[in-house]
């Protein structure tokens, strides 16, 4: 091999390896509210296809840098720019306005991002993982247009099941039960994006642990009831909204989750089959929830599937 060709390569090899570049872009203001999102890309000015990261935490908690280290590795490897969204969380604002966050970032990346961040727009696909699983099936109904593909990490397809609104078995014995005050205490009134501190992190899982071992989940995040509102909960399930016209989705779930079913996936997959939409549903036996416990050479296969399925649409 020539000097030249040996110095290429290498100079190859070191722009394969490099991390991504990150920029924080405002989509939204909510009064003085600023709702961002991150791109995270190489700094060529290339157009490059687009995967959107959604982020869980019952839509109470996390934010936008809570990024899967598989998906950032796929992207720097393949040239696809990763868009890791915020959104307001509950319960200071309800599930219809962060559905309309949701809306307001994908048309950002469609109107603003090829010029200020160069995304290609006509090329993405939508992740995400638990409550952010939840948004990115939500994707396939309430987003046009509609994204080429998605990939659901343990979502769910309805927010007004019995799982969210009858009290959980699960965290009523495997934690100690928190008073409604207890769990009101210290969570600060301000609309946020992400908790501030520790402290209001703790506060949220306090208050997520308080409604789901009371079952007030759905009326306290969405802000309906759920036993005198169906029909009005009716357009927040994906579930209830799937037509041969919705993306082809990966679904993803361990058959021991305990915060979020693993049936809420299957239901998924049921719909899929009846209405005829491309899709795959890969289960982990003997994981919970974010596959934590199974095995590895099975979540490794998990990840791998979900890789190949979203290079698969966007290449």
């Amino acid at each position: 091999m020539s000097l030249a060709a040996a110095l290429v390569l290498c100079a190859a090899l070191q722009a394969a390896d490099a991390p991504l570049s990150k920029k924080s872009y405002v989509f939204k203001e909510a009064g003085s509210l600023k709702i961002e999102l991150d791109v995270h890309r190489d700094d060529s000015a290339e157009p490059r296809p687009v995967l959107v990261w959604i982020h869980g935490g019952a839509l109470l908690m996390g934010n936008r840098n809570g990024l899967p280290r598989e998906l950032l590795d796929l992207c720097r490897a393949e040239k696809i720019a990763l868009v890791s969204i915020d959104y307001r969380l509950a319960p200071q604002v309800k599930l219809p306005q962060i559905i309309e966050d949701v809306q307001d970032a994908f048309r950002w990346i469609r109107e603003k991002g090829p010029d200020q961040a160069h995304l290609d727009p006509k090329k993405l696909v939508v992740a995400g993982g638990s409550a952010g699983g939840y948004l990115t099936l939500m994707s396939g109904v309430c987003v046009e247009p509609r994204p080429l593909a998605l990939v659901a990490f343990w979502g769910y397809g309805d927010v007004d099941g019995d799982w969210y609104t009858k009290p959980s078995e699960f965290y009523r014995t495997s934690k100690p039960l928190v008073e409604r005050e207890q769990s009101q205490k210290d969570l600060a009134p301000d609309v946020v994006t992400g908790p501030a501190d520790k402290a209001q992190a703790d506060a949220r899982s306090r208050y997520y642990l308080y409604l789901r071992q009371n079952g007030l989940w759905t009326r306290e995040v969405t802000g309906f009831d759920p036993a005198k509102d169906k029909a009005a909960l009716d357009r927040y399930c994906p579930v209830r909204n799937v037509t041969p016209a919705y993306p082809p989705t990966l679904l993803i779930h361990g058959t021991e989750d305990t915060d979020v079913p693993y049936d809420l996936s299957a239901a998924m997959a049921k719909e899929f089959e009846k209405q005829r939409v491309p899709h795959q549903f890969v289960t982990v036996p003997g994981a919970g929830h974010g596959l934590s416990g199974g095995d590895k050479k099975l979540i490794a296969d998990a990840y791998a599937k979900a890789k190949a399925f979203i290079v698969e649409k966007l290449k």
